[in-house]
């Protein structure tokens, strides 16, 4: 009889076994190192969605540019993701590379929390319409960008394979 086949461990809670024997050994997600990337990434992330939400502030009360915010912050995890999961495991640069710009930059970018008090001042306002709209939007257009996201990267990586070298 064959031993059950071990699942992965999570990417951003496995232990580092590379650590000398007797050492405490950190998680991944608890590394300064990791918590640094994210920290980075998540301060360029918010500065830059602040900048556009000063630069276009809402239409007749419709919080478009966040709207807008979170449609191409799904876009660009699902690219992101996508393209780093074709390179290999998820380590080293790979790991830091998603912690940075995955995590960190577009976890700053994108702002669900700023999708929900959109939503409850357009339902308070009497909107119920528009706040409804706005809210199931944002979450179904939003799996449709992440999903175009994977797409557009697959079909790249798959454009490049065929590519012959010159």
């Amino acid at each position: 009889m064959s031993s059950p086949q071990q699942l992965p461990l999570d990417s951003d809670v496995e232990v580092d076994d590379s650590t000398a024997a007797g050492r405490f050994e950190v998680a991944v997600h608890l590394r300064p190192s990791s918590l640094g990337l994210v920290a980075l990434g998540g301060a360029v992330g918010t500065a830059a969605r602040y900048l556009l939400s000063a630069a276009y502030p809402a239409i007749d009360g419709l919080p478009v540019t966040t709207f807008g915010i979170n449609l191409m912050g799904a876009f660009l995890l699902g690219v992101l993701l996508e393209s780093l999961s074709r390179r290999g495991s998820d380590a080293g640069r790979r790991r830091a590379l998603r912690l940075l710009l995955g995590t960190g930059v577009m976890g700053g970018f994108t702002t669900y929390s700023a999708l929900s008090v959109d939503t409850v001042t357009l339902l308070g306002a009497g909107r119920i319409l528009e706040g409804i709209l706005y809210a199931l939007g944002t979450v179904v257009l939003g799996a449709l960008a992440s999903i175009g996201g994977i797409a557009l990267s697959s079909w790249l990586h798959t454009r490049r394979r065929r590519m012959p070298a010159s």
